[in-house]
């Protein structure tokens, strides 16, 4: 039987202000995904080459998940701002330039390394270029679910959905905060359940914002296991055994079944979250299923809302899972 994975130990940071997948020492998580064209744009871009980069943001169009996804990733370079400005310098009315050079700001204000009220400036800036793109508006609320008050996250989420009703990375920060709420002391009455589950319910059904009611259980799950009232193991915590839960991910995962979406940028984040909670809740088969799916694509959340190792936590679970 292969080992547990190592269980919390100390307790972890309550957030992840980037609120991105971000690549780990040993290179196994890598926030590309299998996006293998946006991974040669990033290389090329590393090298002070940015036409691959340009080119890529072009044949993105407006397919703005992907866009955003996209330029979340070239941005989280530590060099990507110093790219963005010679782009700027070349092409001044870029949006694409903008947006990145927005971005790679937003990104160095969460390392600490830049004034966040710049990075809103740069975005704003990006938002003027481009109105209807919601991506310079990711930017905005990237910095409000980490620094910024509540009011400013709503606001900033109400401009971003008016140009996509169903932008996934976006929906993923709102949950994220929003699960940080004081709880009302009953198990499964938190709101940001509610909350995930009305707007799974108000998407299109063939829309993955089907999965974000387990991404609210895993974000509530990251709150519970910082503050100290879930055990430091998910699996015995209990968190995922209660009626609620359990209807949650059995339709969660029938949606997958019946709806899988192997074009969406983001899925493989899906495909971890629901991996994650079935694995906790002790239903191995069907999150075989889902290891399978995922391949070469772990993600460091949520597997790293509970444990110290993200990586061999997610190792350890495919295990037991696939019976190896």
């Amino acid at each position: 039987m292969p080992p547990s994975p190592p269980l919390l130990g100390a307790r972890r940071a309550l957030t992840d202000p980037s609120g991105a997948t971000a690549r780990d020492d040993s290179g196994a998580f890598d926030a590309a995904l299998d996006d293998a064209e946006l991974r040669t744009a990033r290389a090329a871009l590393a090298q002070g080459r940015r036409q691959s980069a340009r080119s890529l943001l072009v044949h993105t169009g407006d397919d703005w998940d992907r866009r955003g996804h996209r330029l979340t990733v070239l941005a989280q370079d530590p060099y990507a701002a110093a790219w963005a400005n010679d782009w700027l310098a070349a092409e001044p009315g870029s949006a694409d330039a903008a947006a990145l050079s927005a971005l790679a700001r937003v990104h160095r204000a969460l390392r600490g390394k830049e004034d966040p009220d710049q990075a809103r400036e740069a975005c704003d800036t990006a938002a003027a270029l481009a109105p209807g793109d919601p991506t310079p508006w990711l930017g905005r609320l990237l910095l409000a679910r980490a620094l910024g008050p509540e009011h400013e996250l709503l606001g900033v989420f109400a401009e971003l959905r008016h140009r996509h009703r169903e932008h996934h990375h976006a929906h993923h920060l709102l949950i994220a905060r929003l699960a940080e709420r004081p709880g009302s002391g009953r198990a499964e009455a938190h709101e940001v359940y509610d909350l995930a589950e009305l707007a799974a319910a108000e998407a299109p059904a063939d829309s993955p914002l089907a999965i974000l009611p387990v991404v609210a259980y895993a974000e509530r799950y990251r709150v519970l296991a910082a503050t100290g009232p879930a055990p430091a193991d998910p699996a015995a915590s209990g968190h995922w055994s209660g009626p609620r839960a359990r209807r949650i991910l059995r339709a969660c995962f029938d949606w997958w079944l019946e709806w899988e979406h192997d074009e969406h940028p983001r899925r493989h984040i899906d495909l971890n979250h629901l991996a994650f909670a079935l694995s906790c809740a002790g239903r191995p088969a069907e999150a075989a299923a889902l290891f399978q799916r995922i391949g070469a694509h772990p993600t460091p959340a949520p597997w790293c809302h509970a444990y110290r190792d993200p990586l061999a936590a997610f190792h350890a679970a495919r295990a037991r899972a696939l019976g190896r």
